[in-house]
């Protein structure tokens, strides 16, 4: 009997795969493990207002909408590429920013190399172009600002502060989805983006 457990760094997902946290491949990745995943991970570590959590499957669908109103006719590949911006979060949940700064780079590695799984899998580039990487990284704060007025008890000068006040932001109502209904969207979501996955 070994005298010590072995360090493990996999986890097993409910559709049966084994996924390496450290060294991730593409045909680990199921959409199934990550609609499931995103839907039970709070956003604002849980503190938002009503019933369910706001999760994050909610706010990738958020920011993929967004991203379609401040680019119309984007294109399927950045439309996909926006709905699964937080994927990893799937599997090492939702850090807030604050934590993701004091944790370090360490923690970026990890949700990089897991982010270049994902993309392959699904048929886009293993890193978008600078330029995706912007739109969605507004959209992505535009969501943040929507979610903490609405939903995270922040005052609008304070997310004004923290986030920046979004230009030409969309009249958007939100309120927290239980998971089962927030994955639903999410998975019907994925599949009008006619992934060839």
């Amino acid at each position: 009997m070994p005298s010590r457990i072995e360090a493990r760094a996999w986890q097993r997902m409910l559709s049966g795969r084994r996924l390496d946290l450290l060294d991730p491949s593409p045909f680990d990745v199921e959409i199934e493990d990550i609609a499931h995943g995103l839907s039970r991970v709070a956003r604002w570590n849980g503190q938002t207002s009503g019933e369910w959590s706001f999760n994050v499957a909610q706010h990738s669908l958020l920011v993929e909408n967004l991203v379609g109103t401040f680019k119309p006719g984007a294109p399927r590949p950045l439309r996909l590429a926006a709905l699964l911006h937080d994927a990893p979060e799937y599997v090492i949940g939702d850090l807030i920013t604050p934590f993701k700064a004091a944790v370090g780079l360490d923690y970026k590695a990890l949700e990089n190399r897991l982010m270049v799984a994902i993309h392959l899998r699904f048929g886009l580039p293993a890193v978008p172009s600078v330029t995706v990487q912007k739109l969605i990284k507004r959209a992505d704060r535009a969501a943040a600002y929507l979610e903490a007025i609405q939903l995270a008890g922040f005052a609008e000068a304070e997310a004004d502060r923290i986030f920046g006040k979004p230009r030409a932001l969309p009249s958007k109502r939100l309120r927290a989805l239980p998971p089962r209904e927030a994955k639903a969207k999410f998975l019907r979501r994925f599949e009008a983006l006619g992934s060839p996955a």
